[in-house]
């Protein structure tokens, strides 16, 4: 590399550090709530762990299409999914500040991110398809067992993603579990404050 592309990839990677500090409405088993970053690093660790169950798929793509998912929050943040509605211009805002993050990268490398990002968004392929799956059970994952706060809307998870989880039968199975676990939070008794 020309020393000129590693400065710009240490730009970049100094923007997209901003990634550690947006805020999701999820919360950790501890009750801190989570980062973007840390759902995209648990979301890849779901696709590895899940990798052979997933026959004829280039895991590594698949990887990449995780990673890049949800760069674009890195500028403008996170929408939670109770928020979001159809039309609502997320796609758009998340194309404009991922542009904008990797505009210090050299145009190949900018061009992959942007068209790995733009596979996930219109979910092309199937990687994509598991990509958007997968996304949608480490969501419901993290609410089965995060600390939430009281009134904690459980019968969310219930519809959340079902079309994306419902694309492969490992991640339809995986979808079968999380709901048994969402239903048992939703019949256990509210957790006792601390003193």
């Amino acid at each position: 590399m020309k020393t000129e592309e590693i400065l710009g990839a240490l730009d970049f990677l100094r923007a997209a550090e901003a990634l550690k500090d947006v805020e999701r409405s999820a919360h950790t088993s501890r009750g801190r709530v989570e980062s973007t970053a840390e759902h995209t690093w648990r979301l890849c660790l779901m696709a590895m762990v899940f990798a052979d169950g997933l026959e004829g798929i280039d895991l590594g793509k698949l990887l990449r299409i995780c990673i890049v998912h949800d760069l674009g929050e890195a500028l403008s943040g996170d929408i939670p999914a109770v928020l979001q509605t159809p039309g609502g211009g997320k796609a758009a805002r998340e194309r404009a500040d991922l542009r904008e993050l990797c505009r210090p990268l050299p145009e190949a490398r900018r061009a992959e991110i942007l068209a790995l990002w733009e596979e996930y968004e219109a979910a092309a392929t199937p990687e994509a398809v598991l990509a958007k799956g997968f996304d949608k059970l480490e969501t419901l994952l993290q609410h089965t067992q995060g600390r939430n706060p009281a009134g904690f809307d459980y019968a969310f998870n219930l519809d959340y993603g079902r079309k994306q989880t419902a694309a492969h039968p490992l991640m339809a199975e995986i979808r079968a579990i999380l709901d048994e676990a969402t239903r048992a939070r939703m019949a256990a008794p509210p957790p006792k404050e601390a003193s």
